[in-house]
């Protein structure tokens, strides 16, 4: 599957700094690989969404909206029951956030956590808000711009008003050196169903390049790693949550029931089911 890069695929005007799409489509997509070369609103109205970045992931339903920081990120998106998915996408840079912040004079808080995407519930607030910027998407492209840029401090007005500055500031944090982001990338997904093609592209790296990272950092081969990370998340289920190896073989990674008994067995010298009577 290719990379989309967004909102450059969709062919929008990109000498402009704040952008609105009215994204609608049929067919369900799997983890594709998303480069967002711009920060994005995704208001969804029909289907279900899930957006992995490199240390958080998220799934919405048309109750919640995203704020998503510009980067890499993989997507999910699947159809609701009228067989439709439907997403309006306000797109917006680095320096319309930086115009804003300086325009409310208000210093920068390095002490911000870097947070790559945010989940909020719609309330009557945003659901006007989502209308009007469909109202402004039928409008000349003469006029659209200027009415853009009132809606965009709009929407970042009643962030700051409902969530605090915080919000803001996360999506300009940079203070994370490559180390520490390729390490809180591996571990914030080491339980996630991610391909090692998938993990180096969320790091921004080739496949080879992340490998040798990788081993950098932990000493081993990032199948052998992962694979143990699974197989002691799986021994915690078996025995704190008490589930079942049919339960769970699926949700740490394994194919199927036999694999997950073989590779159990290998590391612990017994079986699920035999360490489930312990």
């Amino acid at each position: 599957m290719n990379v989309i890069t967004l909102p450059t695929d969709l062919n929008l005007d990109q000498a402009q700094s704040i952008q609105i799409f009215d994204y609608c489509s049929v067919q369900e997509i799997d983890r594709q690989q998303i480069v967002l070369n711009q920060h994005t609103f995704s208001f969804l109205l029909e289907g279900r969404k899930e957006v992995v970045f490199d240390r958080a992931t998220q799934t919405i339903d048309p109750s919640h909206f995203l704020l998503m920081k510009a980067g890499h990120c993989l997507m999910t998106e699947k159809l609701s029951e009228g067989e439709s998915y439907r997403s309006v996408l306000l797109f917006f840079s680095t320096e319309a956030i930086q115009k804003f912040i300086q325009n409310i004079a208000i210093d920068f808080d390095q002490s911000i956590e870097n947070q790559s995407v945010h989940a909020f519930r719609y309330d009557d607030f945003i659901l006007r808000f989502v209308k009007s910027l469909l109202d402004v998407n039928q409008l000349s492209k003469e006029i659209q711009p200027r009415l853009l840029a009132v809606k965009f401090e709009e929407i970042m007005w009643y962030l700051v008003e409902k969530y605090g500055r915080g919000v803001l500031y996360s999506l300009l944090s940079t203070h994370d050196n490559s180390a520490q982001k390729f390490i809180r990338t591996i571990e914030s997904n080491m339980h996630c169903k991610l391909t090692i093609k998938e993990l180096a592209f969320l790091c921004n790296m080739s496949v080879s390049t992340f490998k040798r990272t990788f081993e950098k950092h932990y000493a081993e081969s990032p199948m052998k790693w992962f694979q143990n990370k699974r197989l002691e998340y799986g021994h915690y289920l078996l025995h704190i949550e008490k589930k079942t190896a049919t339960e769970i073989y699926s949700e740490i990674g394994y194919e199927s029931l036999s694999s997950f008994i073989q590779a159990y067995k290998a590391k612990y010298g017994q079986t699920p089911k035999q360490h489930h009577k312990i």
